[in-house]
């Protein structure tokens, strides 16, 4: 995917975020920019992380993260390139208004940059809403390893 061939908005956001078999959480990309995305996922009962028709509050943490690696996945392919591995280093301030995301309801998870350094490291601010209602928000700090050389060990340990 390149630059010229960038889908038309909302669209689906799997091939945005590396991730397989059911680990990708959010369903669609519905707003992106050169430092911001906003995603939307509808959880349903069968869902990975449903109990008893909810989704744990502290699953919006890895939507956030979902949402970073998009935003990240989207630059990458207006680039040319594929979607690279990254790491959650660690959150800030994660809070909720709630226990749980109730299935069925359109949740709505925006990230916005608010650094990327040289090295690999960047930091967003996350909120989760549904429809206007804040329900989470939190800082992330993310990191994207340099590109590694073919064949890299550590790198094809973390991938598979």
């Amino acid at each position: 995917m390149n630059g010229s061939t960038l889908p038309t908005l909302p669209c689906p956001i799997a091939p945005f975020v590396p991730h397989a078999q059911g680990m990708c959480l959010l369903e669609r990309i519905v707003e992106v920019y050169e430092t911001h995305l906003a995603a939307e996922a509808t959880p349903e009962a069968q869902d990975l992380f449903c109990w008893k028709a909810a989704i744990p509050a502290w699953v919006g943490l890895e939507w956030m993260a979902q949402a970073v690696a998009a935003w990240a996945g989207w630059q990458a392919a207006a680039q040319g390139k594929s979607p690279t591995v990254g790491f959650l280093v660690g959150t800030r301030r994660f809070e909720t208004e709630a226990d749980e995301f109730p299935v069925g309801r359109t949740y709505r998870v925006t990230v916005r940059l608010d650094f990327r350094a040289d090295n690999g490291l960047g930091q967003f601010r996350g909120t989760i809403e549904d429809g206007t209602t804040p329900l989470a928000e939190g800082s992330l700090t993310v990191y994207v390893p340099a590109s590694p050389a073919p064949g890299d060990p550590a790198i094809s340990r973390a991938t598979t």
